[in-house]
């Protein structure tokens, strides 16, 4: 086993802990929805690589075949797309709301609004 036939899966790691930093160490809101995009591609590519059969065929019934590859890991994954870009909608559009609210979409900013406000 050599370090290219885990490619996939350090991929996953390195996308992930990038995905992770940006939403952990950034104030920003638009830096942080990017940050969850990197980690959820990264679960993606994470559930796309244990899906895949090595030498699997199609699941179709022919002469031959011995080994299948399961389809619903992918057919999950698009579900799940689609659904990280609605959420990714979601959140841009209240990151535009906020920013109408207070001004500004950095965490530290808001807060100290909120906290001016109470007073």
């Amino acid at each position: 086993m050599t370090f290219l036939s885990f490619f996939n899966y350090w991929a996953v790691i390195v996308l992930m802990m990038i995905g992770y930093y940006c939403v952990i160490v950034r104030g920003n809101m638009i830096k942080k929805i990017i940050g969850l995009g990197i980690f959820q591609t990264s679960v993606f590519i994470l559930f796309i690589s244990a899906g895949k059969v090595i030498g699997g065929s199609t699941p179709v019934l022919r002469d031959g075949v011995e080994v299948y590859s399961n389809p619903l890991p992918h057919v999950l994954i698009l579900t799940a797309i689609v659904v990280g870009i609605a959420t990714t909608a979601l959140g841009l559009a209240l990151t535009v709301r906020i920013h109408e609210a207070y001004g500004s979409i950095d965490d530290d900013a808001i807060d100290a609004a909120e906290a001016q406000e109470r007073q």
